[in-house]
């Protein structure tokens, strides 16, 4: 079971996401920001990080950077559907800052379940 860390401002998108990731088997805990995110991270152990790019607090790309620097080897996987810039303008600076994938939203399930540790 992959521990899995997700990050996201949207409450419905993180309701539906943990649901489907749940039930793959994997384990999932939510958090509604950047700040809620790193704070979780601190706290447990996290096989993968799935963070989106723009939300209010601390966004995506500030996450990235702290979650690189505190936990070098763990995967952390950006998602984002755009804001200002492009969805991926975002995601293509998200890889360049540590991300191991990045998805654009909407993305398809089994996308996302490649790009986490331990599903085939």
């Amino acid at each position: 079971m992959t521990r899995i860390l997700l990050v996201d401002d949207d409450e419905t998108f993180r309701t539906v996401l943990r649901s489907v990731l749940t039930l793959h088997g994997h384990a999932v805990v939510e958090a509604r920001d950047g700040v809620d995110g790193l704070a979780k991270a601190r706290e447990a152990r996290f096989d993968a990080v799935i963070v989106d790019i723009v939300m209010p607090e601390r966004d995506g790309l500030e996450t990235i950077v702290s979650l690189r620097k505190n936990h070098p080897a763990l995967k952390i996987i950006a998602i984002s559907g755009g804001g200002q810039l492009s969805g991926e303008t975002y995601l293509a600076v998200a890889a360049r800052l540590g991300a191991s994938a990045v998805l654009a939203k909407p993305f398809a399930v089994e996308a996302m379940l490649k790009a986490i540790p331990g599903t085939s």
